[in-house]
């Protein structure tokens, strides 16, 4: 029998017992995946270290004991630069129809961490609205898609891949990032030179189902993979997945390639605007949540940028 909204309603964290009812209300209410599916989600959050106070999978509205809604979050402690701070990345969530006005109340709960940046990297066309009315601010507002180009110069720079590179200097955290995300079947890479080590995560994925495709998850800085586009694209074109997809707010100089606003726009709620480049534990890097649509304009512009490109490379 459905669940009676003459019930009270009570809203708390979901806990280890709550995982196979939660799995059922997600795999009934959001179908784009099935319930087998969302028990991996919930694993993979369960498996996954969470910062002291925070929930481990996020906060579900019940009624007469019975599971109505749920959001799941990803909570992590990450580090820009020298500040760590802590994350929350706001993924799935799902109201039944009937408890629909009550849920201000789950969202209230789940985003009242004054101290904590709550990113949604996945905002779905229909919900942007509700996502601004909850206190979110678009901060990245479409796709960069890059295009491989000829080697126009020598970077002395050497790709490879794995968790740990053999030489050169990188941080403790960063070693930790890729061992994390090579659990999550992204493709851990780094450009070592004689300077330091510089690590990249890519998620395999495909579009108009059938183009492959990296997505750019981490990087230092946008800069260090410009600096390094053209190792790291030879390196993946002998993978066949030279095109990489790069989360950007407009066309990304010193990289060939074709911007696409208002694809998988990016929002935040919290002390520290997020930045482009870093989606480290987030529902795309875990789960594989990508949100990329929209990119046939780059489709009906590749055979011109790459003529472009040609010209370009035999004028230098």
């Amino acid at each position: 029998m459905p669940p009676d909204s003459t019930f009270p309603i009570r809203c708390r964290q979901v806990v280890d017992s709550d995982t196979t009812n939660i799995a059922d209300l997600l795999a009934r209410g959001l179908r784009r995946l099935p319930r087998q599916r969302w028990l991996q989600v919930l694993g993979r959050l369960a498996e996954h270290p969470t910062p002291a106070g925070l929930p481990k999978y996020g906060y579900l509205m019940e009624s007469d004991g019975v599971p109505v809604g749920v959001i799941l979050l990803i909570s992590s402690k990450v580090k820009t630069g020298e500040t760590w701070a802590v994350r929350c990345s706001v993924s799935s969530w799902y109201v039944e129809p009937p408890f629909r006005t009550h849920a201000t109340l789950l969202f209230s709960l789940a985003l009242r961490h004054k101290n904590v940046t709550y990113i949604n990297s996945s905002v779905a066309r229909h919900v942007e609205r509700i996502a601004e009315a909850q206190g979110f601010s678009r901060y990245c507002n479409g796709v960069f898609i890059a295009f491989p180009r000829p080697m126009s110069r020598k970077i002395e720079a050497k790709v490879v891949v794995g968790d740990t590179p053999s030489n050169g200097l990188f941080e403790p955290f960063e070693e930790q990032l890729l061992l994390a995300h090579r659990e999550f079947g992204c493709l851990n890479l780094w450009c070592t030179t004689s300077e330091r080590a510089y690590p990249f995560v890519f998620l395999p994925t495909v579009v108009m189902r059938f183009l492959p495709c990296m997505q750019l998850i981490y990087c230092r800085d946008i800069d260090e993979f410009v600096r390094f586009a053209q190792p790291i694209q030879r390196f993946l074109a002998f993978r066949r997945t030279p095109i990489i997809l790069i989360n950007s707010n407009g066309p990304i100089p010193g990289l060939l390639g074709k911007y696409v606003d208002g694809t998988s726009p990016m929002y935040f709620k919290g002390p520290t605007r997020p930045r482009v480049g870093d989606l480290a534990y987030t529902e795309v890097a875990m789960f594989g949540f990508a949100r990329i649509g929209l990119l046939r304009p780059m489709l009906r512009s590749f055979n011109k940028i790459v003529v472009q490109s040609n010209t370009h490379s035999a004028s230098e």
